[in-house]
């Protein structure tokens, strides 16, 4: 991933935005990427409404795409547990979203929270705009926060280049977006998807798990391309009322230390010439991950940030990401509600 300097600062919304060349987690665009960093302190309340922390404005041509990816840190004035998102949303001149938007969500565990810097929890967050038609948006990472047992909190956003909105210079040409089936906040969709029950343990997003798979064509031409995955998953202990498709008697109690354990791994296939068969195979490094009842919600990022094009093989690329769950309560895994909470990208490079 390549960065520009931008010397400009933008004042948008109240708060000051720049474009600095600042390092990130290894992505690989095509063509340069730019990063607006959140400058000023900002709260956000208690209210469960999303808040405007980075906005870009950006003008594009029918059809041209942009990656964004969004990073919001932080603090909370609580030490209980509250929950927390980070959405991308584009809006047209009017205020009006335009296609769909993308969310991480986590429940914030407190002021005290054992995370990497203690009360401090990042949430990342991607998403592929295509632009309807020719026209300026305005794309902006904003965060919610709500809790029903409590009124006097706020999440405080952590600046010095801990929450910012990065989005890719250049149009990303024949790039696609998936997006996991619909699954309601209470789980009781018919399409969402339960692992650890009596019935199922893993699932291939995006492949069997109810959604229709997309064969991508790569670009002609195209030496590698990007893939990368967002996955959101909800633990189902007892008495949450997030998971209707588990009865309580699979359910495990929750305490302070209950958790349930993930496997995750992301394949990208290049199909043979007819389309039909795996040519080439390019997986992650399969990844376990603890997630605590507390937490409830966890959001796993999968990368390969250059994957070779064959040329023995067809143009044709699958993309999927393995589940499995592997102890503790069931798990949820979270799709499309008014947002679309598990997400992939393929790009061409």
């Amino acid at each position: 991933m390549l960065f520009r300097r931008n010397a400009v600062l933008a004042a948008l919304a109240g708060f000051a935005l720049a474009a600095v060349s600042v390092p990130a987690p290894a992505l690989a665009d095509r063509g340069a990427v730019d990063q607006f960093n959140r400058t000023t302190s900002l709260d956000i309340p208690r209210e469960g409404r999303n808040v405007l922390v980075v906005e870009k404005s950006l003008d594009l041509a029918a059809g041209e795409a942009r990656h964004l990816r969004g990073r919001l840190e932080a603090v909370s004035s609580t030490t209980g547990t509250v929950a927390m998102n980070a959405t991308l949303i584009c809006n047209d001149q009017a205020g009006t979203k335009v296609g769909s938007s993308a969310t991480s969500s986590r429940n914030h565990e407190g002021s005290d929270a054992s995370y990497k810097d203690t009360g401090h929890l990042p949430l990342y967050v991607d998403m592929l705009f295509v632009a309807p038609a020719a026209g300026t948006y305005l794309c902006g990472l904003y965060g919610l926060t709500d809790v029903s047992n409590a009124t006097d909190y706020h999440l405080a956003v952590v600046t010095g280049g801990k929450t910012w909105l990065q989005v890719s210079a250049e149009d990303q040409p024949g790039a696609n977006w998936w997006r996991g089936p619909a699954c309601s906040s209470s789980g009781d969709s018919v399409s969402c998807t339960y692992l650890g029950t009596s019935a199922k343990a893993d699932t291939f997003v995006f492949y069997n798990d109810g959604s229709t798979p997309v064969k991508w064509r790569h670009a002609p031409g195209a030496t590698a391309v990007q893939a990368l995955a967002n996955v959101t998953v909800t633990t189902c202990y007892q008495g949450t009322k997030s998971c209707a498709g588990v009865p309580e008697s699979e359910r495990l109690a929750r305490t302070a230390t209950s958790s349930s354990s993930v496997s995750f791994r992301m394949d990208v296939i290049q199909l043979d010439a007819a389309g039909s068969h795996t040519c080439r195979l390019t997986q992650t490094t399969p990844v376990t991950n603890k997630i605590s009842d507390e937490a409830h919600h966890y959001v796993t990022y999968l990368s390969l940030p250059s994957v070779p094009v064959d040329s023995s093989c067809g143009d044709q690329f699958l993309l999927r990401v393995y589940v499995k769950h592997l102890s503790g309560s069931p798990i949820k895994i979270d799709g499309q509600q008014s947002t679309s909470l598990t997400n992939g990208i393929m790009m061409n490079l």
